[in-house]
């Protein structure tokens, strides 16, 4: 996909003629994923963004932290206030139309706006039917803001209540895991949490229309600190009848990551992040 893919109804532009999204600047997919890049437009600093940032500093600690309660709120309470214009996107993007249809395979596109070893601000963009397979956050706290679009989440957490893992033999190289979540969202909605063992840390996306997220991940994802993404699909195995009154429950089984796993990165040039030397 390309940026002007994304702007292919028109440069958007601020009352001033101020363009949000440029579309003089060409990213093309090329069988060995490299990436060019023409000349494109610098943003100036977007305040709800810089709240954001400066409110990730002090909420995030580093690996090991989970943030209290009171910064979940205060964090929370700013991504409410979060438009799509804050990241230099618009509903009005060709993207983003209804008819809009993905060539071939749906595939996601992300952005990296900021990271650190504490924390990681990312934007996807998911055209009609992308799907994002159901995946971990290992020791993670992880913030989400819907932005634009419709899409449908399944999320589960791993299985410990007393009546689950104690008394139940799991089928070889699979681990039971109780559903929190299966239902569909838009935007504008509020921001949702989830925690490195609650709160669906296990979870997959599937875009029902055009759509774009932000999401906060602390911390990082990292191989070398054991924080490496794992995949998961659920299995048939059945679950015993007296386990319906404690809630849904299934069998997950690890995989190797699926095509859908797959995805284009692009880089970030919408509004800026004022970053100073001590962050």
């Amino acid at each position: 996909m390309t940026i002007e893919d994304l702007g292919s109804v028109g440069t958007i532009r601020k009352s001033s003629g101020e363009a949000l999204v440029g579309t003089d600047r060409a990213i093309k997919k090329k069988k060995s994923r490299k990436i060019r890049v023409r000349k494109s437009l610098v943003y100036s600093v977007d305040w709800n963004l810089q709240k954001v940032f400066d409110a990730c500093l002090h909420v995030f600690k580093g690996p090991g932290t989970i943030p209290s309660s009171q910064d979940v709120t205060n964090l929370c309470r700013i991504l409410d206030r979060m438009n799509p214009e804050d990241v230099g996107l618009s509903r009005s993007l060709g993207f983003f139309q209804p008819k809009a249809q993905a060539e071939g395979t749906p595939r996601v596109t992300t952005a990296t706006i900021y990271k650190c070893h504490n924390f990681e601000m990312c934007i996807f963009l998911l055209p009609t039917n992308a799907l994002i397979p159901l995946h971990n956050h290992p020791e993670m706290t992880v913030f989400s803001k819907l932005l634009i679009g419709k899409m449908h989440i399944k999320a589960y957490d791993w299985a410990t209540d007393q009546y689950t893992d104690s008394n139940l033999t799991s089928p070889d190289k699979c681990r039971l895991a109780k559903l929190k979540a299966n239902k569909a969202f838009s935007a504008p909605s509020d921001a949702s949490v989830l925690y490195p063992t609650s709160g669906g840390n296990i979870h997959e996306f599937r875009a029902l229309s055009p759509c774009a997220f932000l999401d906060i991940i602390g911390p990082p994802y990292s191989k070398d600190d054991n924080r490496d993404c794992s995949f998961y699909k659920e299995t048939e195995h059945e679950i015993p009848s007296e386990m319906e009154e404690f809630g849904c429950y299934r069998y997950l089984e690890e995989i190797d990551p699926p095509k859908e796993s797959e995805m284009d990165g692009i880089e970030y040039r919408g509004p800026q992040i004022v970053v100073s030397a001590s962050s």
